[in-house]
């Protein structure tokens, strides 16, 4: 069974305010990440398996907090944990099938609106328009 990728994320990654390397980055999370966007490796882990240091992986990944791309989970009082686990938010995980998709998509967005749950912090589409003559230009420079 193939596994199947969120298309909040997968269509949209390419918009997203972030560099590059942050990009990059959210490539390799999402590889890593089980069904559901459960991250089973820490911070220093991932540095070790990225090639770079526990800070250039807190630099990458602190973009995609602000986004809620990524979620820290929360302390029992509901303030941010301290420690440098994390997962993908709902929206932005990969899944088994389109049934286990639809599913989780139903329950976050349940979880949304019940405030359990940041929304996704996502720049609106936008469509470029046409040019005036109703083509696109596609002349390479």
């Amino acid at each position: 069974m193939a596994e199947v990728m969120s298309p909040i994320v997968s269509e949209r990654i390419w918009a997203l305010p972030v560099s590059g390397a942050t990009v990059k980055f959210l490539q390799y999370l999402l590889y890593r990440s089980d069904f559901g966007g459960h991250l089973p490796v820490r911070q220093k882990d991932m540095a070790t398996e990225y090639r770079v240091t526990p800070q250039a992986v807190s630099n990458l990944i602190a973009p995609l907090c602000e986004l809620n791309i990524v979620l820290r989970p929360k302390n029992e009082d509901g303030t941010r944990g301290k420690g440098n686990s994390y997962r993908l938010h709902p929206l932005a995980a990969k899944y088994a099938s389109s049934q286990d998709m639809e599913t989780a998509f139903r329950a976050a967005i349940a979880s949304i609106k019940a405030g359990d749950l940041p929304n996704l912090k996502l720049p609106a589409y936008a469509a470029v328009p046409p040019e005036a003559d109703g083509r696109p230009n596609l002349q390479v420079a």
